[in-house]
Formats: structure tokens, C-alpha cells, sequence
């Protein structure tokens, strides 16, 4: 019988979006099955996703995001800023530059403000693909934008004040775009509405996670959709259920940059095994 092993975790969020930091050493290559019993809402410490945390000779870091259903991702701009803040909170480090696989991504402290730590993130530079879709079970085309921002987004807009679309809760429409045929490797699915000439407002339906309350990348990938295809401002605030965070995009050639808050919550040890 195998025996149990306990692996210290530290846990964040940012914007409500939550995630459980862990040294790579310590997964032992078994990285899936720790997100899944770790991740569990009601039977592990609940998380949308595990962040393993490896220190590079250069004194920069690699991460490896895995989500709650045991998934591998390509990176996660709110669980990289966690990290940024982990660190922030208990080595002093303000600047720190993490290797993911969806690229290299670093983060800056702007501040720190009743408990939350901001943290700027350079997130590389977006692509904007208009892309028009069909989807069984839903009535006609769907027009939207693949976006590339290390990882994979079909933002659609909506204007609907609780995002459904075409009679369908965004929730169910989100499921059916995330594992469409046109994605092999999945997406995730932002849904938007313009506010403002400088605001927006979106719901994430987030491959191997589901409905989540912010996503790092889901907002830098719905703003850079709403700059190109709606005319707003290159500097905007994006409104989620968690929170607000800030966009700038200078031009379409140039980094886009993400500010927000992330929160640690709690430390401890997780058995597993």
C-alpha cells in the first residue's frame, strides 16, 4: 500500500480566481494527480488550478500550470501573479521573470494595499484572429476572435446584461465552444460587452476548470479583442465577477501590460498518496 506524503502549499487569488503554489520538486512527476485531489472543491483544499514552482539557476523561475481537472495549460496570467506575490510577501522579491510554457512573462510589485499585493505583468503580444464559427445546437454562425496571448481564447461579444447568448446561459455556450472541433487542444471562452469607450465587461469559461470569477490571460485576451474589432481605448479597465484589472496595449506590434491584485490566504500541507 502506498503511504501517504504530505507536500506544503501555499494559497492565493487573484480576483477570486484561486491557485495553490507547490515546489516542482516536490510532484515527483505525479503534477495531474496532485491538481485533481488537491483542487477538489469538497474533498481537497479547492483551487482552480496548481502552479509548481521551479527556481532556475539564473535566479528566474519556471512554472508549470496544471488545472483542477488534472489538465496541463500553456500558462495562467492570474496564477503566474500569485506566485509574484508569494514571493513578494515572503522573500522581498519586487521583480521576477517566469519562464512558462506558453513563454517567458515577468511581473513587477506596484504595490501593496489592505493585504493584496498589485503586480504589473508584461503578457507578451497578443493575436487578434476574427474567426466566424458554427455550433451544433446553437441557431446560425457565431462571429468572434481567436486570441492568442500564450494561450488559446474565442472571445464572442454579447449585449446581453447577463451575457447569454442567442437564449443560452453563457455557462452552457461557453462549455460548447471550449471543446469545439476547431480547437484541438481546447479553449478558453471569454464573453464581453463594451461599457464604456474605456471599460469592458466579460464572463471566462476556462478550459479544465469551468466558469471561474477572473482570468489573467482571459482579460488580456477580451480587452485586446474589444481594442481591435470595437474601437476602445488601448489603456482600459476590464471588469470581471472578482474584480477590475488595467490593460494597456500601445500599438498592435508592442507588449500588452496587466495590473491587478493577488491575495495570499493560507499555507499548509496537503496529504497525498
Amino acid at each position: 500500500m502506498k503511504q501517504a506524503r504530505n507536500i506544503p502549499f501555499v494559497k492565493a487569488h487573484a480576483c477570486g480566481n484561486d491557485f495553490l503554489v507547490m515546489a516542482e520538486s516536490d510532484a515527483h512527476g505525479e503534477h495531474a494527480a496532485i491538481a485533481r485531489h488537491s483542487c477538489a472543491r469538497h474533498t481537497g483544499i479547492g483551487a482552480d488550478g496548481v502552479e509548481f514552482l521551479h527556481r532556475r539557476a539564473d535566479n528566474t523561475y519556471f512554472l508549470r500550470l496544471f488545472n483542477s481537472d488534472g489538465s496541463e495549460a500553456e500558462l495562467s496570467g492570474n496564477g503566474t501573479r500569485c506566485v509574484a506575490a508569494w514571493l513578494a510577501e515572503t522573500e522581498g522579491v519586487t521583480q521576477a521573470d517566469f519562464g512558462t510554457q506558453g513563454g517567458e512573462r515577468s511581473c513587477r510589485v506596484v504595490r501593496q494595499d489592505a493585504g493584496a499585493w498589485w503586480i504589473e505583468s508584461r503578457m507578451g503580444v497578443p493575436r487578434v484572429m476574427p474567426r466566424t464559427i458554427h455550433v451544433d445546437g446553437l441557431p446560425g454562425n457565431i462571429s468572434g476572435a481567436m486570441v492568442n496571448v500564450g494561450n488559446p481564447h474565442f472571445v464572442l461579444f454579447s449585449e446581453s446584461e447577463d451575457f447569454s447568448f442567442r437564449g443560452r446561459k453563457w455557462q452552457d455556450v461557453g462549455a460548447m465552444l471550449s471543446t469545439h472541433p476547431l480547437f484541438r487542444f481546447g479553449t478558453n471562452v471569454e464573453f464581453v460587452r463594451v461599457l464604456a469607450a474605456d471599460q469592458i465587461e466579460f464572463r471566462i469559461f476556462e478550459r479544465g476548470c469551468g466558469p471561474t470569477t477572473s482570468s489573467g490571460t482571459g482579460t488580456c485576451a477580451s480587452s485586446a479583442a474589444a481594442i481591435r474589432l470595437m474601437g476602445v481605448s488601448r489603456s482600459l479597465t476590464a471588469l470581471a465577477e472578482g474584480g477590475l484589472q488595467t490593460v494597456h496595449w500601445p500599438s498592435d506590434e508592442e507588449e500588452l501590460t496587466l495590473t491587478g491584485p493577488a491575495e495570499i490566504i493560507c499555507r499548509g500541507e496537503v496529504a497525498f498518496g
